[in-house]
């Protein structure tokens, strides 16, 4: 594996950027209406998760942004390591991504499976990038 492909790099860069435009929502505005709609969260209990709930636009924030300097060293730096950030940050994107699925399955989101289109939508360009090198 020298490098990610195009369509990994790509993935990646829409991954992190939707990441980037979704954690100040996370962070700062959860408990809106439009928002919590948007979120799938019930914004009756959002004073009650407002600690995990900026925890968790941070931390997606972060990976956003490691992912981007990954693909900035896949640019203008070192090939390889740039790929090896980037396939570091997207395997967090995902792997969190399916630790959503399996606290909702676990009954921890209300309603149950209410999670099913923030984890799907989480997992798809992630997976696109960890399985890429496969392709390359």
């Amino acid at each position: 594996m020298e490098t990610l492909n195009v369509a990994g790099q790509l993935a990646a860069l829409v991954s992190a950027l939707i990441l980037i435009v979704v954690a100040p929502l996370e962070m700062f505005f959860y408990g809106r209406p439009k928002v919590a709609k948007f979120l799938s969260v019930d914004p009756e209990h959002a004073d009650s998760v407002k600690l995990w709930s900026f925890c968790i636009g941070a931390r997606n924030l972060l990976s956003a942004l490691g992912a981007i300097a990954g693909l900035a060293m896949i640019r203008w730096g070192d090939p390889l390591a740039g790929t090896v950030v980037v396939l570091c940050f997207c395997w967090y994107m995902l792997l969190a991504s399916l630790a959503m699925a399996a606290a909702d399955a676990m009954g921890y989101w209300k309603p149950r499976g209410g999670s099913l289109k923030g984890t799907v939508s989480s997992s798809v360009l992630p997976l696109v990038v960890v399985v890429s090198p496969l392709f390359a």
